[in-house]
Protein backbone atom coordinates (compact mmCIF):
# COMPACT_ATOMS: atom_id res chain seq x y z
CA UNK A 1 0.00 0.00 0.00
CA UNK A 2 1.13 3.56 -0.84
CA UNK A 3 1.14 6.14 1.67
CA UNK A 4 1.84 9.69 0.56
CA UNK A 5 2.72 12.12 4.04
CA UNK A 6 1.51 15.00 2.56
CA UNK A 7 2.47 18.64 4.11
CA UNK A 8 0.99 22.43 3.49
CA UNK A 9 3.89 24.85 3.97
CA UNK A 10 2.73 27.86 5.03
CA UNK A 11 2.09 30.43 7.85
CA UNK A 12 -1.34 30.79 9.45
CA UNK A 13 -3.65 33.43 8.07
CA UNK A 14 -5.47 34.81 10.77
CA UNK A 15 -4.82 38.04 12.74
CA UNK A 16 -1.49 36.78 13.10
CA UNK A 17 0.88 35.03 10.88
CA UNK A 18 3.57 33.74 13.12
CA UNK A 19 7.06 33.49 12.31
CA UNK A 20 8.58 31.57 9.23
CA UNK A 21 11.04 30.36 11.71
CA UNK A 22 8.69 28.95 14.60
CA UNK A 23 5.76 28.02 11.55
CA UNK A 24 7.80 26.41 8.82
CA UNK A 25 11.73 26.22 9.72
CA UNK A 26 11.94 24.54 12.67
CA UNK A 27 8.83 22.15 12.35
CA UNK A 28 9.35 20.93 9.07
CA UNK A 29 13.60 20.36 10.30
CA UNK A 30 11.99 17.90 12.66
CA UNK A 31 9.60 16.50 9.92
CA UNK A 32 12.76 16.11 7.60
CA UNK A 33 14.60 14.16 10.21
CA UNK A 34 11.72 11.55 10.85
CA UNK A 35 11.75 11.08 7.11
CA UNK A 36 15.45 10.49 7.06
CA UNK A 37 15.44 8.36 9.82
CA UNK A 38 12.44 6.01 8.58
CA UNK A 39 12.94 6.25 4.86
CA UNK A 40 9.91 8.27 4.37
CA UNK A 41 9.69 10.68 2.18
CA UNK A 42 7.07 13.75 2.19
CA UNK A 43 5.29 16.08 0.39
CA UNK A 44 5.35 19.23 0.79
CA UNK A 45 2.78 21.33 -1.02
CA UNK A 46 4.61 25.04 -0.91
CA UNK A 47 2.65 28.04 -0.33
CA UNK A 48 4.02 29.95 -3.23
CA UNK A 49 1.82 32.86 -3.15
CA UNK A 50 3.88 33.82 0.35
CA UNK A 51 7.21 34.19 -1.52
CA UNK A 52 5.82 36.16 -4.39
CA UNK A 53 4.91 38.33 -1.53
CA UNK A 54 8.45 38.68 0.76
CA UNK A 55 9.67 39.29 -3.14
CA UNK A 56 7.02 42.07 -4.05
CA UNK A 57 8.55 43.92 -0.36
CA UNK A 58 11.63 43.05 0.42
CA UNK A 59 13.30 46.09 -1.71
CA UNK A 60 11.23 47.90 1.05
CA UNK A 61 11.64 45.65 4.23
CA UNK A 62 15.22 43.71 4.11
CA UNK A 63 13.71 41.73 6.83
CA UNK A 64 11.91 39.87 4.14
CA UNK A 65 14.87 38.68 2.55
CA UNK A 66 15.82 36.70 5.35
CA UNK A 67 12.63 35.37 5.16
CA UNK A 68 12.75 34.50 1.45
CA UNK A 69 16.27 32.66 1.97
CA UNK A 70 15.44 30.67 4.82
CA UNK A 71 12.58 29.13 2.74
CA UNK A 72 14.39 28.94 -0.26
CA UNK A 73 17.49 27.51 1.57
CA UNK A 74 14.94 25.08 3.19
CA UNK A 75 13.25 23.72 -0.06
CA UNK A 76 16.38 22.91 -1.30
CA UNK A 77 16.77 20.73 1.74
CA UNK A 78 13.54 19.10 1.19
CA UNK A 79 14.23 18.30 -2.19
CA UNK A 80 18.00 17.20 -1.06
CA UNK A 81 16.15 14.91 1.47
CA UNK A 82 14.20 12.80 -1.00
CA UNK A 83 11.40 14.83 -0.60
CA UNK A 84 8.85 16.11 -2.84
CA UNK A 85 7.75 19.98 -3.64
CA UNK A 86 4.38 20.73 -5.12
CA UNK A 87 2.07 23.54 -6.01
CA UNK A 88 0.08 25.25 -3.10
CA UNK A 89 -2.41 28.45 -4.08
CA UNK A 90 -3.64 30.85 -1.44
CA UNK A 91 -4.04 33.92 -3.44
CA UNK A 92 -4.69 36.05 -0.49
CA UNK A 93 -1.41 36.87 -0.76
CA UNK A 94 -2.30 38.85 -3.46
CA UNK A 95 -3.95 41.38 -1.33
CA UNK A 96 -1.73 40.98 1.79
CA UNK A 97 0.64 43.77 2.89
CA UNK A 98 3.75 43.98 5.27
CA UNK A 99 3.42 46.63 7.55
CA UNK A 100 7.47 46.94 8.69
CA UNK A 101 6.08 45.04 11.66
CA UNK A 102 3.78 42.28 10.72
CA UNK A 103 1.57 40.82 7.49
CA UNK A 104 -1.71 42.74 7.29
CA UNK A 105 -3.46 39.05 6.20
CA UNK A 106 -6.95 40.32 3.38
CA UNK A 107 -8.80 37.12 3.07
CA UNK A 108 -11.95 38.63 2.60
CA UNK A 109 -12.97 38.27 -1.13
CA UNK A 110 -9.67 36.97 -1.62
CA UNK A 111 -9.21 33.32 0.08
CA UNK A 112 -10.23 31.15 -2.73
CA UNK A 113 -9.52 31.40 -6.71
CA UNK A 114 -13.17 31.63 -6.93
CA UNK A 115 -13.27 34.95 -5.16
CA UNK A 116 -11.09 36.34 -8.52
CA UNK A 117 -11.93 36.82 -12.13
CA UNK A 118 -11.01 34.80 -14.93
CA UNK A 119 -8.45 36.80 -15.85
CA UNK A 120 -7.23 37.17 -12.52
CA UNK A 121 -7.03 33.50 -11.86
CA UNK A 122 -4.96 32.77 -15.06
CA UNK A 123 -2.58 35.26 -13.89
CA UNK A 124 -2.27 33.97 -10.13
CA UNK A 125 -2.00 30.40 -11.61
CA UNK A 126 0.69 30.56 -14.17
CA UNK A 127 2.80 32.95 -12.04
CA UNK A 128 2.99 30.95 -9.04
CA UNK A 129 3.37 27.94 -10.91
CA UNK A 130 6.06 29.20 -12.92
CA UNK A 131 7.52 30.51 -10.23
CA UNK A 132 7.50 27.15 -8.22
CA UNK A 133 9.11 25.06 -11.32
CA UNK A 134 12.10 27.73 -11.50
CA UNK A 135 12.91 26.91 -7.50
CA UNK A 136 13.30 23.63 -7.93
CA UNK A 137 14.19 23.32 -11.57
CA UNK A 138 11.32 20.88 -12.74
CA UNK A 139 7.81 21.44 -13.39
CA UNK A 140 5.11 20.55 -10.84
CA UNK A 141 2.36 18.23 -11.76
CA UNK A 142 0.12 18.36 -8.78
CA UNK A 143 -1.72 20.58 -7.03
CA UNK A 144 -3.58 21.22 -3.22
CA UNK A 145 -5.98 24.32 -2.83
CA UNK A 146 -5.58 26.41 -0.42
CA UNK A 147 -8.01 25.59 2.37
CA UNK A 148 -9.22 22.82 0.08
CA UNK A 149 -11.29 25.56 -1.96
CA UNK A 150 -10.91 23.83 -5.10
CA UNK A 151 -14.34 24.32 -6.11
CA UNK A 152 -15.78 25.43 -9.10
CA UNK A 153 -13.35 23.26 -10.73
CA UNK A 154 -14.46 23.66 -14.12
CA UNK A 155 -13.04 27.50 -13.63
CA UNK A 156 -9.54 25.73 -13.56
CA UNK A 157 -9.94 22.83 -15.57
CA UNK A 158 -8.67 24.60 -19.21
CA UNK A 159 -5.65 26.24 -17.66
CA UNK A 160 -4.54 23.47 -15.51
CA UNK A 161 -4.52 20.86 -18.26
CA UNK A 162 -2.69 23.06 -20.74
CA UNK A 163 -0.06 23.29 -17.84
CA UNK A 164 -0.06 19.65 -17.33
CA UNK A 165 -1.30 19.80 -13.66
CA UNK A 166 -2.66 16.48 -14.07
CA UNK A 167 -2.70 15.31 -10.29
CA UNK A 168 -5.21 16.80 -7.61
CA UNK A 169 -4.99 16.23 -3.53
CA UNK A 170 -7.27 18.82 -2.30
CA UNK A 171 -10.61 16.50 -1.71
CA UNK A 172 -11.48 14.60 1.74
CA UNK A 173 -14.76 12.42 0.68
CA UNK A 174 -17.57 13.97 2.94
CA UNK A 175 -15.84 16.51 4.20
CA UNK A 176 -18.05 20.05 4.01
CA UNK A 177 -17.36 23.78 5.55
CA UNK A 178 -19.30 26.35 4.01
CA UNK A 179 -17.88 28.83 6.72
CA UNK A 180 -16.29 32.43 6.72
CA UNK A 181 -13.80 32.42 3.67
CA UNK A 182 -14.25 28.75 3.53
CA UNK A 183 -16.33 27.12 0.84
CA UNK A 184 -15.89 23.37 -0.17
CA UNK A 185 -18.36 20.37 -0.47
CA UNK A 186 -17.45 17.30 -0.66
CA UNK A 187 -20.32 15.14 0.61
CA UNK A 188 -20.56 13.50 -2.91
CA UNK A 189 -16.96 12.70 -3.72
CA UNK A 190 -16.12 8.58 -5.02
CA UNK A 191 -14.54 7.01 -1.91
CA UNK A 192 -12.14 5.60 -4.17
CA UNK A 193 -8.81 6.13 -3.17
CA UNK A 194 -7.86 7.49 -6.50
CA UNK A 195 -10.35 8.53 -9.29
CA UNK A 196 -9.89 10.21 -12.68
CA UNK A 197 -12.43 13.97 -13.30
CA UNK A 198 -12.33 15.97 -15.37
CA UNK A 199 -15.00 19.30 -14.69
CA UNK A 200 -15.90 18.34 -11.49
CA UNK A 201 -13.85 16.91 -8.80
CA UNK A 202 -16.62 14.95 -6.97
CA UNK A 203 -17.55 13.35 -10.16
CA UNK A 204 -15.62 10.07 -11.14
CA UNK A 205 -14.63 10.65 -15.18
CA UNK A 206 -12.98 7.48 -16.37
CA UNK A 207 -11.24 8.96 -19.18
CA UNK A 208 -10.88 12.42 -17.86
CA UNK A 209 -7.73 14.30 -17.84
CA UNK A 210 -6.92 14.51 -14.11
CA UNK A 211 -6.49 12.10 -11.61
CA UNK A 212 -7.64 12.93 -7.72
CA UNK A 213 -5.61 11.39 -5.00
CA UNK A 214 -8.27 12.23 -1.99
CA UNK A 215 -6.73 13.00 1.54
CA UNK A 216 -7.75 10.05 3.20
CA UNK A 217 -10.97 11.02 5.29
CA UNK A 218 -12.29 9.85 9.07
CA UNK A 219 -15.67 10.34 10.76
CA UNK A 220 -14.63 11.50 13.79
CA UNK A 221 -16.94 12.07 17.04
CA UNK A 222 -17.84 14.86 19.29
CA UNK A 223 -15.93 13.10 22.20
CA UNK A 224 -12.86 13.22 19.88
CA UNK A 225 -12.75 16.63 19.85
CA UNK A 226 -13.51 16.77 23.73
CA UNK A 227 -11.05 15.15 24.33
CA UNK A 228 -9.11 17.11 21.77
CA UNK A 229 -9.85 20.16 23.53
CA UNK A 230 -9.37 18.74 27.03
CA UNK A 231 -5.53 17.43 26.42
CA UNK A 232 -4.90 20.78 25.35
CA UNK A 233 -5.62 22.33 28.67
CA UNK A 234 -4.57 19.75 30.47
CA UNK A 235 -0.82 19.55 29.08
CA UNK A 236 -0.04 22.43 27.26
CA UNK A 237 3.39 21.78 26.83
CA UNK A 238 2.61 18.72 24.74
CA UNK A 239 0.31 19.79 22.83
CA UNK A 240 0.33 23.34 22.08
CA UNK A 241 1.61 23.58 18.63
CA UNK A 242 4.71 24.89 17.47
CA UNK A 243 3.74 27.48 14.88
CA UNK A 244 3.51 30.73 16.70
CA UNK A 245 0.08 32.33 14.74
CA UNK A 246 -3.61 32.08 14.78
CA UNK A 247 -5.88 30.33 12.89
CA UNK A 248 -7.99 32.15 10.28
CA UNK A 249 -11.77 32.47 11.91
CA UNK A 250 -14.12 29.08 10.98
CA UNK A 251 -17.48 30.40 12.44
CA UNK A 252 -19.82 27.91 14.27
CA UNK A 253 -16.74 25.09 13.50
CA UNK A 254 -16.51 24.44 17.27
CA UNK A 255 -19.88 24.12 18.26
CA UNK A 256 -20.41 21.81 14.88
CA UNK A 257 -17.79 18.88 16.02
CA UNK A 258 -18.10 19.46 19.77
CA UNK A 259 -22.00 18.24 19.19
CA UNK A 260 -22.01 16.38 15.69
CA UNK A 261 -20.46 13.39 14.10
CA UNK A 262 -17.89 15.31 11.15
CA UNK A 263 -15.71 13.76 8.75
CA UNK A 264 -12.81 15.68 8.38
CA UNK A 265 -9.24 13.96 7.10
CA UNK A 266 -6.76 12.06 8.10
CA UNK A 267 -4.38 14.14 9.57
CA UNK A 268 -0.27 14.63 11.36
CA UNK A 269 -1.75 17.87 12.93
CA UNK A 270 -2.00 18.25 16.95
CA UNK A 271 -4.29 15.19 18.30
CA UNK A 272 -5.35 14.14 14.99
CA UNK A 273 -1.97 12.15 14.91
CA UNK A 274 -3.70 9.52 17.57
CA UNK A 275 -6.27 8.41 14.73
CA UNK A 276 -2.94 7.34 11.98
CA UNK A 277 -3.08 3.88 13.11
CA UNK A 278 -6.44 3.04 12.77
CA UNK A 279 -6.54 5.03 9.46
CA UNK A 280 -3.86 2.76 8.18
CA UNK A 281 -5.31 -0.40 9.65
CA UNK A 282 -8.62 -0.07 7.95
CA UNK A 283 -7.25 0.90 4.74
CA UNK A 284 -5.00 -2.17 4.84
CA UNK A 285 -8.02 -4.79 5.78
CA UNK A 286 -9.93 -2.72 2.54
CA UNK A 287 -7.25 -3.70 0.58
CA UNK A 288 -6.98 0.09 -0.10
CA UNK A 289 -3.69 1.25 -2.49
CA UNK A 290 -3.50 4.51 -1.91
CA UNK A 291 -3.38 6.58 1.37
CA UNK A 292 -2.73 10.46 1.57
CA UNK A 293 -2.05 12.04 4.58
CA UNK A 294 -2.46 16.10 5.53
CA UNK A 295 -0.25 17.84 7.93
CA UNK A 296 0.75 21.20 8.42
CA UNK A 297 4.38 21.95 9.59
CA UNK A 298 2.91 24.94 11.77
CA UNK A 299 0.30 22.46 13.60
CA UNK A 300 2.89 20.10 14.85
CA UNK A 301 3.02 19.69 18.75
CA UNK A 302 5.53 18.07 20.21
CA UNK A 303 2.98 15.05 21.14
CA UNK A 304 2.11 14.72 17.69
CA UNK A 305 5.88 14.59 16.40
CA UNK A 306 6.31 11.33 18.96
CA UNK A 307 3.51 9.81 17.23
CA UNK A 308 4.27 10.40 13.77
CA UNK A 309 7.66 8.93 14.91
CA UNK A 310 5.45 5.60 16.04
CA UNK A 311 3.39 5.55 13.03
CA UNK A 312 6.63 5.52 10.66
CA UNK A 313 8.13 3.05 13.18
CA UNK A 314 5.19 0.78 12.74
CA UNK A 315 4.19 1.03 9.06
CA UNK A 316 7.86 1.41 7.40
CA UNK A 317 8.10 -1.79 6.41
CA UNK A 318 4.59 -2.61 5.74
CA UNK A 319 3.90 0.02 3.49
CA UNK A 320 5.43 2.03 0.90
CA UNK A 321 5.77 5.95 1.61
CA UNK A 322 5.92 7.57 -1.86
CA UNK A 323 5.63 11.20 -3.19
CA UNK A 324 3.84 12.74 -6.01
CA UNK A 325 6.99 12.99 -8.61
CA UNK A 326 7.46 9.42 -8.27
CA UNK A 327 4.08 9.50 -10.43
CA UNK A 328 4.49 9.43 -14.32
Amino acid sequence: MNVFLTFDYELFFGSATGTVQKCMIEPTNRLLDLSRKYNAPMTFFVDVGYLIALERQMETHSILKMDYDLVIDQIQEMIVAGSDVQLHIHPHWEKSSFDGKQWNIVTKNAYKLADFSAEERERIIRTYKAKLDAIIGRKTHTFRAGGWCIQPFDQLEKLFQELEIRYDSSVFPGGRMEAGEYAFDFRNAPTNDKYRFQSDVCKEEPTGFFTEFPIASFRYSPLFYWRLYLWGRLNPVSHKMLGDGIFMAQPGRKKQVLTHFTWNHASTDGFYATKLHKITKTAFKQKTKNVVIIGHPKSCTLYSLKLVERYLKAFSELCCFTTFNRLP
